[in-house]
């Protein structure tokens, strides 16, 4: 049972509005009639794409990350604009990163990225029976596109240190089914 839920919060300041996310403070009050804060980061949510140009092959992207200083081995993903059903966010990074176009999608899972500090659903979907069509990078995007085994992928993303966790999660999911 929860010791709190959304109707003890007796405060709430939106803080900060950016381009990608808000964040958000939230003052409760506790059964004991104590106060607590909560800092949710809030996000439209984002897409995951295991893009499989063969049943053995994975599409894996190498992009430095500003946030942790160094490049990461990832599946092409992204945000999801406002209003934006996930499918075509999805089709839409996956052409925009790598350049594929897939005619078969299927939805692999939902889950939070960090659900304690953050509301973003990250939606993962398997794409196959690709085509190259070119990329459309945004302008501050530098990607490097990898094709390679499935099983191979898997061991290099693990093999980070640290490694990207939705890369991971997909990958796992993928081999596991």
């Amino acid at each position: 049972m929860a010791l709190f839920t959304r109707k003890d919060v007796v405060s709430s300041e939106q803080i900060y509005e950016g381009s990608i996310i808000d964040l958000r403070v939230d003052r409760l009050r506790l059964a004991d009639g104590k106060s607590s804060l909560r800092e949710t980061v809030e996000h439209n949510g984002g897409v995951v794409i295991a893009c499989q140009p063969s049943k053995d092959e994975i599409i894996l992207i190498k992009q430095y990350r500003f946030s942790v200083d160094r490049e990461l081995l990832e599946l092409p993903a992204g945000r999801i604009e406002k209003g934006e059903p996930p499918l075509p966010a999805a089709q839409r990074e996956l052409t925009e990163e790598t350049g594929y176009k897939a005619k078969k999608w299927e939805e692999m899972a939902k889950m939070y990225s960090a659900p304690g500090f953050c509301n973003e659903v990250l939606h993962f979907f398997h794409a196959t029976d690709v085509e190259f069509v070119g990329a459309h990078l945004d302008e501050d995007e530098e990607i490097d596109v990898l094709v390679m085994p499935l099983r191979k992928a898997y061991e290099m993303v693990l093999g980070s240190d640290p490694c990207d966790a939705k890369t991971l999660a997909a990958l796992g999911i993928l081999l596991n089914s």
